[in-house]
């Protein structure tokens, strides 16, 4: 499913026209992100966690090469499932 598909299943099962079921979406993503930015985190009980991880700094290898190279920590978004929505999965 894209985001348009996404948009028209949204629009059709609440009712809303595909404006602004796009404006929803938007308005969700953007509170996310920003929510994610700051180090926080957004937890919708029964679907999910968005958080963010820490990934350490380290060394890799150039695959070319064999080359060691240094990769830099950085911040990388997460989900983890809830309990309801891996139940519904799995059923």
């Amino acid at each position: 499913m894209n985001k348009t598909e996404l948009v028209a299943a949204m629009a059709e099962q609440a009712g809303l026209s595909r404006k602004d079921a796009e404006k929803a979406l938007k308005a969700f993503t953007d509170v996310v992100s920003e929510e994610l930015q700051k180090g926080g985190k957004v937890q919708l009980v029964g679907f999910g966690t968005f958080e963010v991880s820490q990934r350490a700094a380290r060394e890799g290898r150039n695959p070319q090469t064999g080359e060691v190279m240094p990769i830099a920590a950085s911040r990388a978004p997460k989900f983890k499932a809830g309990k309801a929505l891996k139940d519904l999965i799995n059923a």
